[in-house]
């Protein structure tokens, strides 16, 4: 029977002296060190990625509130000019009847107050297209985000595959150093 190669009882000899597969392991063993930090880093990057697309979501969630609490001001604001106008016109009708000077008055007034209401439509209006803008920018970041975070799953499962497939390596070396 021939002697025994590889690691024995004393394998710290081997690698106080050199042994050849020691530096080979050191390799594979700083290999998997990296790739463990680099998982570690992709891990704390994924949780940083589902950090923001939370904090995404709740901002869309706040801007879809205020929208809908701007819709309402904007209906409310609508329906109380449609009153204004609806009294407006009543007046114009008791106007008429009135002699022209308090006419001319009253036109003037009521005018005022149509282009008063007319300018709240309008800024009311272009709150809710801001609005809609901003809602339609945050749906577009959630997007992004969640693509980013399917990225560094992706990534994640390809490290870890990646560090299965060392880990076996690892193995192997040490079963077949094992058997020498």
């Amino acid at each position: 029977m021939m002697p025994r190669r590889g690691p024995s009882a004393s394998s710290g000899k081997w690698r106080e002296k050199g042994w050849p597969g020691s530096r080979g392991m050191k390799v594979v063993e700083n290999r998997a060190l990296k790739d463990e930090e680099k998982m570690e880093l992709q891990e704390i990057q994924l949780k940083e990625a589902k950090h923001i697309a939370e904090e995404a979501d709740r901002k869309y969630e706040e801007v879809a509130r205020k929208l809908v609490i701007i819709e309402g001001d904007l209906e409310r604001k609508e329906e109380r000019a449609e009153l204004a106008e609806s009294r407006c016109r009543e007046m114009d009708e008791q106007i008429r009847l009135m002699d022209q000077k308090c006419l001319s008055a009253a036109e003037e007034k009521y005018s005022q107050k149509e282009d008063k209401y007319e300018e709240e439509i309008k800024i009311l209006t272009d709150k809710l297209k801001e609005a809609e803008t901003r809602a339609e920018f945050a749906e577009r970041s959630v997007a992004k985000l969640e693509k980013t975070i399917d990225d560094l799953e992706d990534k994640l499962k390809c490290t870890k595959e990646e560090h299965l497939c060392t880990q076996r390596m690892l193995d192997q070396t040490l079963l077949d150093l094992n058997e020498m």
